[in-house]
């Protein structure tokens, strides 16, 4: 009789060892689920004035050669219908101003090591990241929001109407703040601002050739418009460069 009611009492413990792990397993499904619809729900990005959004880190080798990368460099002015990665968008801003070494260095020179050039990105269609103007902080790569919607038609129209720069998935806008050099040089830092801008885009065309995507470099534009879409006073437009997937 005892034996019986041992049996009976091991049947039921592992009955009820059954219900409770069944119970358990599906309250984790249960769980899992709820935070599987609530990362799918999120957004990819805020757009919120002011926050700050890291980028992929920057490769620093690739296959493509400097060699192969002179040799087909040229200006795109039409692009692929198509979004651009966000960690492209990444190597092309480290490519025109990223940190590439000790103590702050950058990847194009500059005198007095001074770095009076400032990047913004306008972006209207790059993965993951919201349209939108962002201003590229090379210190953390980061992007850092100025102002949310997509500003690459209003960029077009004071850029002459460019097609370039309403097409294009992103546009990277180079400004300059003058006084950080000419403090230092005088008058003659001004040339020596324009010369560190044009080291800085030759870096982006260099990039994008590598990256299987275009850029062209443009310089006509009303500057006071460009300010105002930036939101920026004290740097000077010298460079807007859309960046796309070639055709």
């Amino acid at each position: 009789m005892r034996a019986k009611q041992r049996v009976t009492m091991m049947k039921k413990l592992v009955l009820y060892g059954l219900v409770f792990l069944t119970a358990a397993l599906v309250c984790l499904a249960l769980i899992s689920g709820i935070f599987r619809y609530q990362a799918e729900q999120k957004p990819p990005v805020s757009s919120i004035e002011g926050e700050r959004i890291l980028l992929p880190p920057p490769r620093s080798d690739g296959a493509f050669s400097v060699e192969r990368a002179l040799a087909e460099r040229r200006s795109v002015r039409h692009y692929a219908p198509r979004s651009i990665r966000q960690s492209d968008i990444s190597q092309l801003l480290w490519a025109c101003q990223g940190i590439s070494g000790p103590g702050g260095l950058r990847t194009s020179p500059s005198a007095g090591a001074l770095y009076p050039l400032e990047v913004y990105l306008v972006a209207g269609e790059v993965e993951g990241l919201s349209p939108g103007i962002y201003h590229y902080l090379p210190a953390d790569n980061v992007l850092e929001t100025i102002r949310s919607g997509d500003y690459r038609a209003d960029l077009s129209l004071s850029a002459l109407n460019q097609s370039a720069v309403s097409e294009a998935p992103a546009v990277l806008v180079i400004t300059a703040v003058f006084n950080r050099t000419t403090g230092k040089y005088g008058e003659r830092g001004i040339r020596y601002v324009h010369m560190e801008a044009g080291h800085a885009a030759q870096n982006v065309y260099l990039q994008a050739t590598s990256l299987g995507t275009g850029t062209v470099s443009i310089g006509a534009f009303h500057d006071g418009e460009i300010q105002k879409i930036l939101s920026v006073e004290d740097e000077t437009p010298l460079y807007l460069m859309p960046v796309g997937y070639l055709l």
